[in-house]
């Protein structure tokens, strides 16, 4: 076994046993930025999402969650694209039982609103374009400057050769894509030897939120997650040791792909990102995880490999509770992530929840059971499995399911009111989970796929649960629903109570839904 099971296993008992260094304080005056910055790098800007062709019009669009489609990307979509999932749209400061609370009005400190869910609001995923000479821009290596919504530009020159190379057949047939990185110490700063989870959930859910967004208009996002890392960090300028490259995602553009051979001499990115924290720290923890996961990471799974490892079927018979047929959700894309936001201990239960909002919810955690990815059977079955705690949904007794799939009908774990069990079991003060409606917890059998196909998969099970996060994130505010999502949590009392030593599950997140109080103290200024 690798060292990832090992991991995997400090992560589940890390709410009684805490993870090395466990005396660790972060050093908040000299975080890193949320994002980089390279000095002299030309700029390009790009168009806005409100720009696109029948923005805002529920008719243009396919609604969320809809079939994979056929289309091609443009300029304008992929701005669209990128600005509607990881670019700053706007401002938000609310009134909330958050840690935070007193340093969000502060400028230095802003909340600054995008439409990807991330642990602890740090966003550390960068985003990087390969261009090739398909696209609209001088072929080269574009970084997505966040703040600003434009392209800085690290290399002219075509250099998608170096990305096919890496991804071989998967990526054979383009000649554009985005390169997913993750910077360890934007994340690690704060949660030190835990970072490593979160930056793998973190990146699922930005690939979930393109997943969506592309599918909305007719188009099609599918991520590779096995390819040559060394090759491609070389080609990014990163030092292996402190980034990593988490996800290569190439687009179908609107002519036909060119491809071109590879170049005499490997090309590289000479800016270098200027580091913002005048002190930072590696810990041995994520330097092993991440060495872990670039062993094999060039060698693709065979087809079916993970078929051992897919969650189980939810047994037949038990006491059951029909749940009514999900709300059509035909927000647009942008409207739904816009809207997303956490709650942040604001629910209140005086009204219960209707069923159909649950099976709503429940119904986004099914399509994003799967990313699309090259290592994920193409219609196959999902790698995680949900179990909702019931509080206060109308015509739902109080208790613990199983939710089916199959038929979207709710299978009895344990009755009476969890209230009590998932207060006691969750860390900190920013949530009363006995006042959400429903308490969601995916679950997926992270040793089995470790298993199955080496300790690179951490990255991919991570990455569907924090796609599911995201998912539920965006058909809640698509509903009108309160949504949170959290990791500390007591994940071994939670084993315990769902039985799921028996079936090799681990509960990765949990995932609270319900009614707000109402008229709450709210700024909300849209940048975009």
């Amino acid at each position: 076994m690798g060292f990832a099971h090992e991991y995997a296993t400090a992560i589940v008992r890390r709410g009684r046993y805490p993870m090395e260094p466990a005396d660790f304080v972060p050093d908040w005056a000299d975080r890193p930025r949320k994002g980089k910055h390279f000095p002299g790098a030309g700029a390009f800007p790009l168009p806005q999402a409100a720009d696109l062709p029948g923005t805002g019009q529920a008719t243009v669009q396919r609604g969320l969650f809809g079939p994979r489609g056929t289309g091609a990307f443009t300029l304008p979509l992929l701005a669209g694209m990128l600005q509607e999932s990881y670019g700053l749209v706007g401002r938000r400061l609310a009134v909330q039982a958050n840690s935070d609370l007193g340093t969000l009005p502060m400028y230095t400190q802003a909340n600054w609103s995008r439409g990807s869910a991330s642990g602890g609001g740090l966003y550390p995923v960068g985003v990087h374009w390969v261009a090739g000479p398909s696209g609209p821009l001088t072929p080269g290596v574009y970084y997505y400057s966040t703040p600003h919504h434009d392209l800085r530009r690290l290399l002219a020159g075509d250099a998608t050769a170096e990305v096919r190379a890496a991804g071989g057949e998967a990526l054979a047939a383009y000649d554009q894509f985005l390169v997913l990185g993750v910077r360890f110490w934007q994340n690690a700063f704060k949660y030190n030897s835990f970072s490593y989870h979160v930056v793998t959930m973190d990146t699922g859910a930005l690939l979930q939120t393109w997943r969506i967004w592309a599918r909305a208009r007719g188009l099609h996002i599918g991520p590779a997650l096995w390819f040559d890392e060394a090759r491609l960090g070389r080609l990014l300028g990163l030092d292996e040791d402190e980034e990593g490259v988490f996800a290569v995602v190439p687009l179908r553009w609107e002519r036909d792909s060119v491809t071109s051979a590879p170049a005499a001499e490997a090309p590289r990115v000479r800016y270098a990102d200027q580091e913002r924290s005048r002190t930072t720290m590696t810990f041995e923890t994520v330097r092993r995880m991440h060495a872990a996961t670039l062993d094999g990471a060039a060698e693709r799974p065979p087809a079916g490999v993970l078929d051992g490892a897919l969650a189980l079927p939810v047994p037949a018979g038990g006491e059951r509770t029909a749940l009514p047929a999900p709300r059509e959700l035909d927000t647009p894309v942008g409207t739904a992530l816009r809207a997303r936001r956490s709650s942040f201990g604001r629910f209140q239960a005086t009204a219960p929840l209707p069923a159909d909002a649950l099976s709503t919810v429940l119904a986004a955690v099914d399509a994003a059971g799967t990313l699309d990815s090259d290592a994920e059977t193409p219609g196959g079955g999902p790698l995680s499995r949900a179990y909702v705690f019931v509080n206060h949904v109308a015509g739902v007794d109080p208790g613990s399911y199983l939710y089916d799939r199959a038929d979207g009908s709710l299978r009895l774990v344990a009755a009476g009111a969890p209230g009590e069990f998932l207060q006691r079991n969750y860390f900190l003060a920013n949530y009363n989970l006995e006042q959400a409606a429903a308490v969601i917890v995916p679950t997926a059998r992270t040793t089995a796929v470790l298993d199955a196909v080496g300790d690179r998969g951490y990255r991919l099970v991570n990455a569907v649960i924090g796609g599911i996060s995201q998912a539920v994130y965006t058909a809640s505010a698509a509903a009108g629903l309160s949504c949170g999502v959290a990791l500390g949590f007591d994940a071994i009392s939670f084993t315990e109570e769902l039985a799921l030593d028996a079936t090799g599950e681990v509960p990765l997140l949990i995932m609270m839904i319900g009614h707000e109080r109402p008229r709450p103290a709210d700024f909300r200024y849209d940048l975009a």
